[in-house]
């Protein structure tokens, strides 16, 4: 019987790999957890439920997620997961940062962690393209820097994208919003009045627009010019087709 562990031995990660392709595609047919699980379990490698669904977890975050950042990723309250080093990894689970206890192995294999999670996200990573903004399958935002723009060697920076959206109300009670501005921002949005939402990375610039778009009447159509994924996303949680 095969261990459970947080990272997968590579021969069955190579096997599962292999029993994942399309036969005259090449790529990877379905990264569902149900596509991983029935890999896992027709390699015959694993037994038990329970082990089974650990490693078809720490199987799938290998190859369709972040690998060991993954955990961190599905906490539900992590915002925000940096890695500045293979042993420098931070998490923000809304309180600030906190250093996580986290070992990437070595700088080669963050670097390789950070390019193929841009490839994840149909972006190239190397030394003729040593930057990358993209978003993963599931909408996380990544962020990615290889040396020599980072000389301490590569960089990764990902965001989380919940779907829920928090209503103005929600957003006073949290005390995000001042309750003065309720009157406002709910002023601003029936007279469609032009608004700029600015702000710093992380000072809540979507979750402001986000609470704003609901106020929006059901009745009423909301255009957007450049769609960014954060936007859409609250739209459709939000606003109603007319």
């Amino acid at each position: 019987m095969t261990a459970v562990a947080s990272v997968v031995d590579g021969t069955l990660l190579d096997d599962i790999r292999a029993r994942m392709l399309v036969p005259h595609g090449g790529s990877h047919a379905d990264g569902s957890d149900d596509a991983v699980r029935a890999a896992v379990q027709a390699s015959g490698r694993v037994l038990g439920s329970t082990a089974m669904r650990e490693l078809a977890r720490a199987a799938r975050a290998e190859l369709v997620g972040a690998g060991p950042l993954q955990p961190l990723l599905d906490e539900p309250a992590v915002t925000d997961v940096l890695v500045n080093g293979p042993h420098d990894v931070w998490v923000d689970r809304g309180n600030g940062l906190e250093r996580a206890d986290v070992d990437l192995g070595t700088a080669a294999e963050v670097r390789a962690l950070a390019v193929r999670l841009a490839a994840l996200g149909g972006r190239r990573l190397d030394d003729a393209a040593p930057t990358v903004d993209a978003r993963l399958p599931d909408g996380t935002r990544l962020h990615a820097v290889l040396e020599p723009v980072a000389q301490a060697g590569a960089v990764v920076s990902l965001r989380v994208l919940r779907p829920r959206a928090f209503t103005l109300d929600e957003l006073v009670t949290l005390r995000t919003v001042p309750p003065e501005w309720t009157g406002l921002l709910r002023a601003l949005v029936a007279r469609r009045a032009n608004v700029l939402v600015s702000g710093g990375t992380g000072s809540g610039k979507t979750t402001l627009l986000a609470a704003l778009l609901s106020l929006v009447p059901r009745d009423e159509r909301v255009v957007t010019v450049e769609e960014a994924r954060e936007t859409d996303s609250h739209m459709r949680l939000n606003v109603a087709e007319p």
